[in-house]
């Protein structure tokens, strides 16, 4: 494999956040320090930084290394020469994205606030529009709420499902681009036995699900909990519990009246967990105490606030659709669905949400990786002994 050095490489990556290594030694304290490359063939972050110095583009965007970190902040605290290197794996994993984003709106996003706004706005135009030429403003007259005659349940349940289906196709053919680019460098893998991948599915689905490894992390408290873990996994559970609702079980979700239903229990759940999680996360940056939020790129920003406020208004609809505010009502429907449409389209594909797949899938190949390594080892310790 030919390998060619990028002169470019630093300048481009320096785009994508706060991404400083001039000063670095190599000196490995960043990887001796991480609790995540103990017994691991994965050595970050100075590989990937020693990629980007020498201005390795092809191998630093085949590694896997980026999203196997978490961001606690240790190597960054720990660095004698203050170069940030949890920052700067911060930064790579935002340059991969865009490299695996063959569409080239990721790159656009990360590296202009007017474009990710711009797109966020355009699709929500798109929203209210839908409702404009679709009648739904000329069907707002009554005495009571009737949800279903503003918005048929079922044309919004057809709506959902071909969201679902735009947003599978980007973020699938993306996560293929990323597959792509590491078994390209390691030919290896693609004549291990299936039964060895399928074997390890279970770690793609269990770290896909609670990210586990984020709780070897040293940034532990109450006795060993690490609160960060669990604040992330308390949000993820939230974020999902609506979105089964909305797109899954949307026919006895949407309330046509103002009757309350039970389904508006799970509902309660997952919005007081967005709305105080995403507050929590934002108040974070903004006073910048932990070394994860010193250096917080505007996307960062960005999720969480469409992410708030997509919690924010679907709860004002559903108090507003209980006191039989028709008026309030519609129009609250029409805010709430302009906000968590954009969001989805353009972060779950494009942005940090992504790295919700991205990440489990770097664990599961690099997994049985390590598992192939192994076997290869006993393999060789048995002809030596039979030797």
């Amino acid at each position: 494999m030919k390998i060619k050095s990028d002169p470019t490489l630093m300048t481009e990556i320096r785009k994508y956040g706060k991404f400083n290594t001039n000063a670095c030694l190599q000196c490995g304290s960043c990887t001796v320090v991480c609790a995540l490359t103990n017994n691991s063939t994965a050595t970050f972050p100075r590989r990937p930084i020693q990629y980007a110095l020498m201005g390795l583009k092809d191998l630093l965007k085949r590694g896997l290394e980026p999203w196997l970190c978490y961001y606690c902040g240790d190597c960054s605290t720990t660095c004698p020469r203050q170069t940030e290197p949890g920052e700067a794996m911060m930064t790579f994993r935002r340059y991969l994205t865009a490299q695996y984003d063959w569409t080239g709106l990721s790159r656009r996003m990360y590296l202009s606030k007017a474009w990710e706004i711009g797109a966020l706005a355009v699709l929500a135009l798109g929203i209210f529009l839908m409702f404009y030429f679709g009648g739904s403003f000329s069907r707002m007259g009554g005495d009571h709420v009737s949800v279903n005659t503003f918005a048929p349940v079922h044309w919004v349940h057809y709506g959902d499902w071909a969201m679902a289906a735009i947003l599978a196709f980007f973020l699938l053919s993306n996560a293929g681009r990323m597959v792509y680019f590491h078994l390209r460098s390691e030919p290896g893998l693609l004549k291990l036995p299936l039964s060895v991948w399928a074997k390890e599915l279970k770690t793609f689905i269990l770290h896909g699900v609670t990210q586990m490894r984020w709780r070897v992390c040293s940034e532990s408290e109450n006795g060993g909990l690490n609160l960060r873990w669990l604040k992330h996994l308390l949000l993820v559970i939230g974020y999902a519990t609506m979105l089964v609702l909305v797109v899954f079980l949307l026919p006895i979700f949407q309330r046509d009246d103002s009757a309350w239903h039970w389904t508006a229990i799970p509902g309660y759940y997952g919005t007081a967990i967005l709305l105080y999680f995403t507050a929590d996360a934002m108040y974070g940056r903004w006073k910048k105490k932990e070394e994860m939020h010193k250096h917080s790129h505007s996307t960062d920003w960005i999720f969480l606030i469409l992410l708030f406020f997509t919690a924010l208004t679907g709860i004002l609809l559903h108090l507003f659709r209980l006191v039989d505010l028709t008026h309030p009502t519609y129009y609250m429907y029409v805010i709430h669905l302009m906000i968590a449409v954009s969001m989805l389209i353009i972060e779950v594909p494009f942005g940090k949400w992504a790295h919700l797949l991205y990440r489990p899938l770097a664990i599961y190949i690099q997994t049985v990786k390590e598992h192939a390594l192994t076997e290869q080892f006993k393999k060789e310790e048995q002809l030596i002994h039979a030797a």
